[in-house]
């Protein structure tokens, strides 16, 4: 559950809460006025809202919580505020589909409404136990000190195929913190596993201090709950971890794993939100299911400057197992970064989620890959296409012919040679990507790059979001940077706006001197895919010019090397329901 939830505290109160948040430069702050909680919309703002991600019809959207497949039908819950666009009075959202696309809308699944749970209803997720019934596990905020505990519910009739009503037993909660566990930062229980000795287990997030952790419980009937000596894993100066994850992934293919599987060939993904980055951060090891730990391979760093699912705007994820289609699906929270709460209730509407991703391990067993759910393709119509295309410095080529606005890219770049890479600068070396992005950004001349996509480009350029491509010489290797910088994004004049530079580096072998890109465009988002899904980035932006029909996209190449849009596709996107 994200940090705006600990705003509950003073409900009869109006309260600015001011949270500014510094990483390596790049600062946001996020007001919430507490008596805005309430007020509702009538009439959402159209523009800027999205056409094919999930977003309800108006107010404030944010965690998903346990998505899954059950009986031929796709859930997603949420926190969600039915009475207004900030944060407050949340509740779990319940849609349900049949494509992972296409949303209807049910019952709330659960809301505050028991002594355990008074105060809020916060995140957690679901596990389908052996004989196919569904429990979801939560964070009950139980007085007005912010005590976190973790709670169950069940479905009210499971012969119902949208599971439309959820009971929360009177036996809650089902866990306390102990004296040794900071009851205020305890929270977001995860998905659990069946071990090999018929114990249930799963994890909470907490800190100790500045030191992250995974507490560790177990249980045989899934009722009774006892923690571990020990913590899952924890790591120093990571702070608190919110909405952990703890899944298998495979070393020979692509398909994903039930949650409880383990054994040979198989390796364990650890996924934390950190609360004090508003980054999703994860390592990749080894589950030591005799002793109940997580090791994280040498190669991993295991703190902010990690491994991250997204580079971008992308937050408090979730991992699900679809046993339909033999995968593991990724959903995440897209935050606003234009508003002020007064500019939320304006809009009426706050938070989207991602577009849903299959997610597996990288042959090279170092990261994770990611792609789109192939469902999205459903909503394809027209199609552009363009074939080896150069592009010498300076120049662009339009994408005519389809709505920019509203779109789905896929496109490779190639090039003759490396040796117009630039060498890397060595004062650059402690830097995020996103540093080095701000400083090379894509109006600036470079060797091999930038190249890339203009999105949400006005006509005369007064406004664009570019995604592209860097690469660099470090002594006798390449370093691929992949940038998608918001900085140029809109040219509304809001000192409040956050238009940041996010950027990622691309693990990727340059043999065959080609780069590939996939950019989902949504009217305030770009979600982009560098080297096939081996570098994600998400972006919020707010145009203020190239709206709707005035939209437009391009290829650019502002490098001295010539490069060639081998095949690019473009597909004006159909609107789903949501």
């Amino acid at each position: 559950m994200v940090f705006l939830k600990n705003c509950f505290l003073c409900p009869f109160l109006v309260i600015i809460i001011v949270l500014l948040f510094c990483f390596n430069g790049i600062k946001a702050s996020h007001e919430v006025f507490m008596k805005l909680q309430s007020l509702s919309v009538t009439n959402p703002r159209k523009y800027h809202r999205t056409g094919y991600h999930f977003q309800p019809p108006k107010h404030w959207i944010n965690d998903p919580n346990g998505p899954m497949y059950y009986n031929g039908v796709y859930h997603l819950f949420y926190q969600y505020n039915p009475k207004g666009a900030v944060w407050g009075n949340i509740v779990w959202g319940h849609s349900v589909s049949t494509d992972l696309i296409n949303w209807n809308r049910v019952e709330h699944a659960i809301y505050p409404s028991k002594v355990f749970d008074k105060y809020g209803t916060w995140s957690g997720s679901v596990t389908v136990l052996p004989d196919n019934k569904p429990v979801i596990l939560y964070t009950g905020i139980v007085d007005a000190n912010n005590t976190q505990v973790q709670n169950y519910a069940i479905p009210a009739d499971v012969s119902d195929p949208l599971l439309r009503k959820w009971i929360k037993p009177d036996n809650n909660p089902l866990i306390v913190a102990d004296n040794s566990i900071n009851k205020t930062r305890f929270r977001d229980p995860t998905t659990a596993w069946l071990g090999r000795d018929g114990h249930w287990r799963m994890v909470v997030g907490s800190a100790r201090g500045q030191r992250g952790v995974a507490i560790l419980y177990r249980s045989r009937d899934f009722l009774k709950w006892t923690k571990a000596q020990h913590p899952l894993h924890s790591s120093s100066k990571t702070g608190n971890w919110e909405c952990p994850d703890f899944f298998p992934v495979s070393l020979n293919h692509t398909n994903g794993l039930d949650t409880s599987v383990d054994g040979e060939n198989v390796k364990h993904v650890l996924k934390a939100s950190l609360d004090e980055t508003r980054f999703d951060y994860y390592t990749i090891g080894t589950y030591d299911t005799k002793n109940d730990r997580y090791i994280p391979d040498d190669t991993m760093i295991d703190g902010w400057k990690g491994l991250r699912l997204d580079y971008g705007n992308f937050y408090a994820s979730k991992t699900f197992y679809d046993p339909s289609k033999n995968r593991r699906v990724l959903w995440g929270w897209v935050n606003e970064s234009d508003v002020v709460p007064t500019d939320a209730v304006k809009k009426g509407w706050a938070g989207i989620q991602s577009i849903p991703r299959k997610l597996w391990l990288d042959p090279s067993g170092k990261q994770l890959v990611q792609w789109p759910v192939e469902e999205l393709e459903t909503l394809r119509k027209k199609k552009v296409e363009l074939r080896n295309h150069n592009l010498d410095k300076g120049e662009t080529v339009e994408v005519e012919g389809i709505t920019a606005a509203q779109a789905d890219v896929e496109v490779t770049f190639s090039f003759s040679s490396l040796k117009n890479a630039e060498e890397f600068d060595p004062s650059w070396a402690n830097l995020y990507a996103k540093d080095v992005c701000a400083i090379r950004g894509s109006s600036v001349q470079g060797g091999l790059g930038p190249f890339g996509l203009l999105t949400l480009a006005s006509e005369n350029l007064e406004e664009y979001t570019p995604v592209f491509f860097r690469v660099f010489k470090v002594q006798d290797k390449y370093k691929v940077l992949m940038c998608s910088d918001a900085s140029r994004s809109s040219a509304r004049n809001n000192p409040k706006m956050y238009k940041p530079s996010f950027a990622g580096f691309v693990d990727v072998d340059l043999s065959d001197k080609k780069l590939s890109l996939r950019s989902l465009i949504d009217h305030s988002v770009v979600e982009s895919f560098g080297a096939g899904g081996k570098t994600c980035i998400t972006s919020r932006v707010y145009p203020a010019l190239a709206l709707f029909s005035e939209a437009r996209l391009l290829a650019f190449n502002n490098g001295i090397e010539t490069i060639t849009i081998e095949t690019l596709n473009v597909w004006s996107m159909d609107k789903s329901d949501r």
